[in-house]
């Protein structure tokens, strides 16, 4: 198989331009290349150099003489541009200028090495002046601005520094959440960019990345965005640890769920894609299974047997439907009622499917629920805490007061966990079928605590007479 940076750098960026060409960013670029600045009047007015003028005026020809400028003078080009973005405050020229730079990357991609060349020679950050530029108040600058600072950080031989970095992809995650944003698919556009380069990738996950992702994914967005951030999920997953650490974000629920609403065919081939790299990329085989089992749980095979009947021209959604056909049928046949409990569990999407109700599945599995320092438990735990589903509220109750019922340390490991006073809280729910599961738990929790005062009680009854039996031989 091809290196996973051949892989990336293979995508298709053309395909993608195409479809950013009619993103806000790129339809107000085209107007603004209509509208260059008057440079004379800039150079009359001394705000800007002679030589500066002469370079602008030589980048604003026809493409051959710009080419041929840019190779005779890269270092000029680069010293005026960045000169111009420092010093000009106009708002219009900014916008001008930042089209300019991105219309001379997109061109011919090496040229991001003109830029990082001058700066180390200056000993200057190349960062710096266009990440100032994303405190600006114009939209159109910021995430042109944006959109150069992706290019820079992956299409040269130089890497954003660390402090840089962790700025701009917080500030990539931020737009992501902001209401009614019109340019988020030019902030998806540089994600796609950056979540290739796999150091980029651990510095997006320690911003909390992933969870932002998810949870713009679990809301209703359109078609191009929800492709973009599957997109970035993808290409996440081409890591191992990454792929091994996914699922805990609770991405198959979520993924599943847009597979089968969504009638897009991109968006449906790159779930798929991530969903093979979710099997194929993590070196630990368990985890493969468990997400194997997620898949499943998640009703994906149902989804993969529609699929099946529809022809696709993409040979790629073929081949993935069969990948992934033939993985999730070989892991219900190795699927034990353990496994698909835990799955459930962890999906923190709860429901009566039969294992809940199954006296033989507590009596056997209950001691299980201990593994992994309580792994489970405290998903339990945790969902009685904090979600707001009944039904969900009502089988964790449930699960609970069984696991107390066959485990006999079990009544003083939920009380450590904090799961007591939650199931106790749930008396007072609004929904009767929550109330009525945690009053079903809440008693199997004192009956516990009776059967063990009654054993007690039986010992001693054994070492001292029964009360009320005679102590002498008289009546």
């Amino acid at each position: 198989m091809a290196d996973v940076q051949d892989i990336m750098s293979s995508l298709p960026d053309d395909k993608i331009d195409m479809i950013a060409a009619t993103s806000v960013l790129q339809q107000q670029a085209g107007d603004i290349r209509q509208n260059k600045p008057n440079w004379s009047s800039y150079m009359t007015s001394q705000m800007i150099s002679q030589e500066d003028f002469a370079c602008v005026s030589s980048l604003d020809k026809d493409k051959k003489a710009q080419a041929q400028y840019l190779q005779e003078n890269p270092a000029q080009c680069a010293k005026t541009l960045l000169n111009m973005l420092a010093h000009v405050s106009k708002d219009q020229t900014i916008q001008y200028i930042l089209v300019l730079i991105d219309d001379l990357l997109q061109e011919d991609r090496t040229r991001v090495q003109i830029f990082h060349d001058y700066a180390n020679k200056k000993k200057e950050s190349v960062w710096a002046p266009f990440l100032n530029l994303l405190n600006r108040q114009d939209g159109f600058i910021v995430n042109m601005a944006s959109r150069v600072v992706g290019k820079l950080a992956c299409w040269g031989h130089e890497q954003m520094p660390k402090s840089d970095l962790h700025f701009y992809l917080q500030w990539l995650k931020d737009q992501l959440t902001v209401a009614n944003n019109e340019y988020i698919q030019s902030v998806g556009r540089c994600l796609q960019m950056m979540l290739r380069v796999d150091e980029y990738r651990f510095a997006f996950v320690t911003v909390d990345g992933i969870s932002t992702l998810i949870s713009i994914l679990s809301s209703r967005v359109n078609f191009q965005v929800q492709y973009q951030l599957v997109f970035c999920l993808w290409v996440l997953t081409f890591n191992p640890l990454l792929a091994e650490k996914m699922n805990k974000f609770n991405v198959i629920p979520i993924l599943a769920d847009i597979l089968s609403d969504c009638a897009k065919e991109k968006v449906t081939r790159i779930i798929l894609a991530v969903f093979r790299n979710l099997i194929e990329k993590p070196e630990d085989s368990q985890v493969a299974k468990e997400h194997c089992i997620a898949m499943v749980q998640c009703k994906v095979m149902k989804q993969l047997t529609i699929l099946e009947q529809r022809r696709f021209d993409d040979e790629d959604i073929t081949g993935d439907v069969e990948f992934l056909t033939e993985k999730l049928q070989n892991s219900v046949q190795d699927l034990s009622s353990f496994d698909e409990y835990a799955t459930e569990v962890k999906s923190a999407r709860l429901e009566w499917s039969p294992v809940h109700k199954s006296a033989k599945f507590w009596r056997e599995n209950a001691q299980r629920l201990n593994e992994k320092n309580y792994e489970l438990l405290r998903i339990l735990v945790h969902l009685l805490e904090t979600s707001k589903d009944p039904l969900v509220l009502s089988v964790a109750s449930y699960d609970i007061g069984e696991y107390v019922r066959h485990y006999p340390r079990g009544k003083h490991v939920i009380e450590q966990l904090g799961g007591k006073q939650l199931v106790m809280q749930l008396l007072a729910h609004e929904d009767p079928n929550v109330r009525y599961e945690a009053l079903l738990a809440v008693q199997k929790l004192m009956v516990h605590n009776w059967e063990y005062l009654g054993k007690q009680l039986e010992k001693e009854n054994e070492k001292t007479p029964q009360s009320g039996a005679p102590i002498s031989g008289k009546a």
